[in-house]
């Protein structure tokens, strides 16, 4: 990430919105557990480097979608199989039992998390 100038809120969002598509500003903090102003922060920053873009609902004013944008989608395409090769290297040794404790205690402290924030 650091080699291509983004933070890990950055790629985060950037993940969000290469593998789930285009997605409401104010659900994207929710779904990778940033605060609300942090969001808006990361949001301008890649905005501001091109990576995506922002889109005003039609139906309701309140909401803005944030997507992807070919520039951003380019970089991802170059990142993630990098990404994805080093994740699995790092889980190369842990059994298939061990992986599926480690996401049942991972989705239970992020929904911990999310509930922390109300």
């Amino acid at each position: 990430m650091k080699r291509y100038g983004l933070n890990p809120s950055e790629f985060m969002v950037l993940e969000l919105l290469y593998h789930k598509g285009e997605q409401p500003i104010q659900h994207i903090g929710k779904k990778i557990l940033l605060a609300s102003g942090s969001t808006t922060y990361v949001i301008d920053k890649l905005e501001s480097k091109k990576l995506l873009a922002r889109r005003q609902c039609q139906e309701d004013r309140r909401v803005v979608f944030a997507s992807i944008t070919a520039k951003g989608r380019e970089l991802m395409d170059e990142i993630f199989p990098q990404h994805r090769a080093v994740i699995q290297m790092l889980f190369e040794g842990v059994s298939e039992d061990q992986k599926m404790t480690l996401i049942e205690l991972l989705k239970e402290t992020g929904l911990r998390a999310a509930n922390l924030k109300k």
